[in-house]
């Protein structure tokens, strides 16, 4: 009992603070790809010590202090007795944690205020998205380390396959090795260089975090709310940028319907059915006064913008039917102009299918299909399979939804999927 415990303490831990433990392991190294080596070093640690001697108070303090010692007996191993190992020896202390032994207990500030602009995650996002690597290579390297999703999920998101994510992360770090890439924060003009990337990233693990690729929870509120967290901070570190106002935005009124999408045992509640009294009003305020800075800004809203647009039309409508669908679709087609995507033209259709019907909805997803668009994902044949039931087309509707179904990861998207299958007899 004790043993699993343990396993399960290590687990949540990672899971909450890797990123902010790798960050910080850069920062006091100087050296990326280490500093992720020395983190994997303190979680195997954990994993053999905390079963056996108990959870310890401060766990991520724990883990940070293990990567600490780890990084000191690299440096012995490779004679580098320099200042950076004087410095990180002294930051130590007298706690015994570089002569061997159980780490001493960490202060409880040993890590971070989260709140901070010079945040070592957001700091680790800056610096795996340097321009040194291709834009793929940093995104998914950033979702890697600093997201913690699986190369599975990572690979989801970009409709390829698990083999090409790993091969892109591989060389994305050999590729910040040799070019030396410090661990240091960015001047505002770098920042500014690299700020599409890191949006991106954001937007990605939030999208992972609303709505789960895989696994046995619809939503992963860990990923979904330290992505409002980079968000926020991003928005106040830039805030002349109109799309790190638009992601605020699109988060804040995308969370805001968190409350209402999962019953008490975890099934997913649909649009149409959802009790919009449970709404977090709060946030929607949030993200309207996001929104409406963006537009302030002047220069148009950008993709984020626009998606966070979308959602505002949700937000603040009584119902589904009242829902002002003809903008949703306006909105959808400049969002496809803009940024085309296989899925902005999934959601175009749903939005056109309430606002003038499935009929003429079909044709916009069939040219999808004739073109071998996402392939893979349940996306497709779930909303095609939704369109041919409401065509009362049930025969095919069935194949769309079998379909649906056998491509569909996550346990809790499944259910309602095999529900509507089940109902059409």
């Amino acid at each position: 009992m004790a043993d699993r415990t343990g396993r399960e303490a290590v687990a949540a831990v990672w899971r909450i603070e890797s990123a902010r433990i790798v960050g910080a392991l850069a920062r006091y190294t100087g050296d990326f790809a280490l500093a992720e080596d020395l983190a994997q070093e303190a979680l195997a640690e954990a994993l053999v010590t905390w079963p056996r001697e108990g959870v310890p108070r401060n766990p991520a303090g724990w883990l940070l202090t293990v990567g600490k010692r780890r990084a000191i007996d690299s440096f012995r191993r490779r004679s580098a007795l320099d200042e950076r190992y004087a410095a990180l020896a002294h930051e130590l202390g007298e706690g015994g944690a570089a002569s061997g032994g159980a780490p001493a207990e960490p202060a409880e500030d040993v890590l971070w205020d989260p709140d901070q602009i010079d945040d070592d995650v957001l700091a680790l996002m800056f610096i795996s998205c340097h321009p040194v690597l291709a834009r793929e290579a940093r995104i998914a390297l950033t979702l890697r380390v600093v997201g913690g999703l699986t190369s599975d999920e990572i690979a989801k998101a970009f409709l390829v396959p698990t083999a090409t994510v790993q091969a892109r992360i591989t060389r994305a770090k050999k590729t910040l090795a040799a070019a030396r890439v410090p661990f240091a924060a960015p001047s505002a003009e770098q920042r500014r260089e690299r700020l599409g990337s890191v949006l991106n990233v954001v937007y990605l693990i939030f999208t992972e975090g609303s709505t789960a690729s895989s696994g046995d929870d619809l939503i992963r509120l860990d990923l979904a709310s330290e992505a409002q967290r980079l968000a926020r901070v991003l928005a106040h570190l830039v805030p002349d940028e109109p799309e790190a106002n638009g992601l605020l935005a699109l988060l804040e009124l995308t969370a805001a319907r968190f409350p209402a999408r999962t019953a008490p045992d975890g099934t997913p509640v649909l649009l149409e059915q959802q009790d919009r009294r449970r709404w977090d009003r709060a946030a929607i305020r949030r993200g309207r006064a996001a929104l409406a800075a963006a537009e302030r800004l002047g220069r148009g809203l950008g993709a984020y913008g626009l998606q966070a647009a979308i959602a505002e039309c949700h937000a603040v409508a009584a119902s589904v039917e009242e829902t002002n669908w003809e903008r949703v679709v306006l909105l959808y087609e400049a969002l496809g102009r803009l940024a085309p995507s296989p899925v902005v033209d999934l959601n175009r259709a749903v939005a056109v299918s309430m606002a003038h019907g499935p009929a003429a909805a079909l044709p916009i997803v069939d040219e999808l299909v004739a073109a071998g668009a996402l392939a893979n994902s349940h996306l497709l044949p779930s909303v095609r399979g939704e369109l041919l039931t409401r065509l009362g087309r049930a025969d095919e509707a069935r194949t769309e939804l079998e379909n649906a179904v056998r491509l569909c990861a996550n346990e809790r998207e499944r259910s309602v999927l095999t529900g509507k299958l089940a109902a059409l007899g």
